[in-house]
C-alpha cells in the first residue's frame, strides 16, 4: 500500500511564497521551498489562531501575520517570542515531480 499523500507540485511552489494545502483527515498544511529543498509544516500558528501561509517567509523563517512570531520551517522551532511551542513538521518524500509526506500513523 502506497502511504505518500501527495500535496503540490514541486513546480507550484515559489521560494518565499508557502502554499496552504488541505487533506482530508489532516490539520491544515503549509508547503515551503527553501532553494532546491522542499518543507511541510502544520499551517495553523500555535500561539494564536492565524494560518502561516497568510504570514511573511523570509528564507528559512516564517512569521506568523497576526502576532510576528515565528518559526523555523526545517525543524519547527519556535524562534521568535510569543511562539513558544514548536510546529508539527512532515518528512518530505518528492515523487513524480510532487512534494508529498507520508500518512502519518
Amino acid at each position: 500500500m502506497n502511504d505518500l499523500i501527495p500535496l503540490v507540485k514541486t513546480s507550484e511552489v515559489s521560494e518565499g511564497q508557502p502554499v496552504p494545502v488541505s487533506v482530508e483527515g489532516l490539520p491544515a498544511l503549509a508547503v515551503y521551498r527553501l532553494g532546491n529543498e522542499f518543507y511541510v509544516t502544520d499551517n495553523l500558528c500555535t500561539h494564536g489562531n492565524a494560518m502561516l501561509t497568510d504570514g511573511f517567509q523570509e528564507g528559512a523563517i516564517i512569521e506568523c501575520p497576526f502576532h510576528g512570531g515565528a518559526f523555523d520551517i526545517r525543524s519547527g522551532e519556535a524562534v521568535q517570542f510569543p511562539c513558544q511551542v514548536p510546529l508539527k513538521t512532515y518528512p518530505v518524500v518528492i515523487q513524480d515531480g510532487y512534494v508529498c509526506i507520508r500518512r502519518p500513523q
